[in-house]
This record gives structure tokens, sequence and C-alpha cells, in this order.
């Protein structure tokens, strides 16, 4: 498993819109339709890669407790499905079902979305405010699988605290770390 490093997308960047399809409800879905009130989690994953296999059970709780909240969470798997075909919508929707996502599990066919974003790795988090403006990018926490540190959040729950409270998010952030999305090559 290759270890890349998230780009660190400028803090103040406004979400890129994108409207894509949904492997949970099957229906295709824009970002400014599904935005959370108060914030909006995307998230950069993908069914097979280790990284995000080790932290889907703190997503997925996560998720439960802050959209409660108005945080919304969306995830996006932005991989090629010819060369890693255990990434496709179908089985998106069986993954969702099995970690118990509460969440949309959106699929980029065709990566714009990840380039919008300047994805580098899976999972890769992105925190934007109620006006869809970037606050937060980086890792969970600084568990890794195998490295025996617990599972905590710690990372991303502070900035979604601090957005709750109001307080200002520092921007000594650190990138999240897991497998290279898998780009299509170019024809």
């Amino acid at each position: 498993m290759a270890r890349t490093e998230s780009n660190m997308l400028a803090l103040g960047t406004i979400a890129p819109d994108f409207k894509l399809y949904d492997t949970v409800t099957d229906k295709n879905l824009c970002l400014s339709e599904i935005k959370g009130k108060q914030g909006t989690v995307i998230m950069f994953i993908c069914n097979h890669c280790p990284f995000v296999v080790h932290v889907n059970p703190k997503i997925t709780e996560l998720a439960k407790t802050y959209q409660a909240k108005g945080i919304e969470f969306i995830a996006i798997s932005s991989n090629d499905i010819i060369k890693y075909p255990q990434d496709a919508p179908d089985l998106m929707k069986k993954k969702a079902a099995e970690e118990g996502y509460t969440f949309p599990y959106l699929f980029d066919d065709t990566q714009e979305v990840a380039k919008a974003y300047d994805a580098a790795c899976t999972p890769d988090f992105y925190l934007f405010n109620a006006d869809l403006k970037l606050i937060y990018r980086g890792q969970l926490d600084d568990s890794r699988p195998g490295n025996g540190l617990p599972l905590t959040g710690k990372d991303l729950i502070n900035a979604l605290e601090d957005l709750l409270n109001g307080n200002e998010i520092t921007a000594l952030q650190k990138p999240s770390i897991g497998c290279n999305i898998k780009w299509k090559q170019s024809s």
C-alpha cells in the first residue's frame, strides 16, 4: 500500500459544487442540496484501501453524532473501477450497508470532483462551514493501520467542535495519509 499525503487545499477555498451518483439511494445528488446546515464534511474514500477500512468505524460513529448537530457527511469514491473493480458502484452500495453509513456514498466516475478538490489519497477529509468555506483539511487522527495508536478521530473532532462552538480553527493541520487515488490513464 502506497502512503500518499493530502495535498492540503488552501483554507478558505469555497467547496466546488458537484452532482454525483449516490450509490446508497440510486439518485444523483448536488452538494448545494445536501450540504449541512452548520457545516459539511466531505471525505474521499474507497472500498478497498486499508487506511479507509481502518477508519470506517470512527467515520460512521462521527457521522451519526454530528449529523444530529447539523453537520452533513458526504463520502466520495473517485477510483478507476476498470483497474480497481472492487470500488465499483454496486460494491460501494454493499459497503455502505455493511458499514452502516448514514451519509451519501457518491461515485465520481469522471474523477473531475477529486481533481476540483485536489484530493490525493483515501481517506482525505475536508470540513466546510455553513457557507461551504474550507476550514479544515487533513487527517482524522494519528492512527494508521499497524501503528498501534488508538482510533480517536481527535483532529477532525476538534475542528467540528470548534466550528459548532464558534471558535477559531487552528491553521496547523496535519495532512491525511492513505492510499493514492487510483487515477485513470490519459489516452
